[in-house]
């Protein structure tokens, strides 16, 4: 039999990912949740993704349809070990489906853990910077818009405009570029705006958030880095991360 001089199999688990373990549910057609995720998370962090089968065109009734394989696929995260927080990662299916609705669904194979989704982490990001007046850029199409701005409005907040690149392919989200991205929302943004708020896990956004910020001189807060951020706390971690904006780079304590 070979012996292995560098796997010690009674190394505690406790010393993989030492400041925190993420459970991320990614749908199955996102490229681009896993990569922001490993720019934004400190190295001993570890995040650990499943994904749920989602169906194009993006509707708000095909986004629902995902709702069946949530628990299932939160059941599939590293089984029997501890996690620090699951990750739903879809911001407009969470406005579909509906926060309390995903919460119960991961609960119901994995209790107990804390739970986050785009809008949650959002709305949280929204009140550190006492941000009430917002403008929101998305790739969806007007009728997603519709809702997205609905939800956002019935949690208090006032947003001044929305604007979106009218995708209905999930997959071809990610095709657009950082540099659109960063035009879009500079030239969308409300000049009243307290904060501009850039919507769709599938977005690379967090490439262009500082560019943003500086453009604009007001806090910009994007679904991934939301995420990343609110994770971060949930799990207990509180330094820092460069490069990801004022709200990674400042508001982790």
């Amino acid at each position: 039999m070979l012996k292995s001089t560098r796997v010690n199999p009674r190394l505690p688990l406790e010393t993989l990912s030492p400041a925190g373990r993420i459970g991320v549910i990614s749908l199955a057609t996102d490229f681009n949740i896993e990569a922001d995720l490993q720019r934004m998370y400190p190295q001993d962090v570890g995040f650990f993704t499943t994904r749920v089968r989602n169906v194009n065109p993006l509707t708000i009734e095909n986004l629902r349809t995902m709702a069946p394989g949530i628990s299932a696929a939160a059941d599939q995260i590293l089984p029997g070990t501890e996690l620090d927080a699951i990750i739903y990662a879809c911001t407009s299916g969470t406005v579909a489906i509906g926060v309390d609705k995903i919460t119960q669904l991961i609960h119901e194979t994995r209790p107990g853990v804390p739970v986050t989704n785009p809008v949650t982490a959002a709305l949280a990001a929204f009140e550190c910077f006492s941000a009430k007046r917002i403008s929101i850029l998305t790739p969806y199409t007007e009728a997603v818009n519709a809702e997205v701005a609905a939800f956002f409005s019935d949690q208090g907040c006032d947003v001044l405009n929305i604007a979106g690149f009218g995708f209905e392919d999930d997959t071809a989200m990610t095709y657009i570029t950082p540099q659109d991205i960063a035009d879009a929302a500079i030239e969308n943004c409300d000049p009243d705006a307290d904060l501009m708020f850039i919507s769709c896990t599938a977005l690379r956004a967090s490439l262009v958030l500082e560019t943003v910020e500086q453009a604009l001189g007001i806090p910009v807060v994007s679904s991934n880095q939301a995420l990343a951020w609110h994770s971060l706390k949930l799990a207990g971690y509180d330094a820092g991360v460069p490069g990801f904006g004022r709200l990674l780079g400042e508001h982790l304590k």
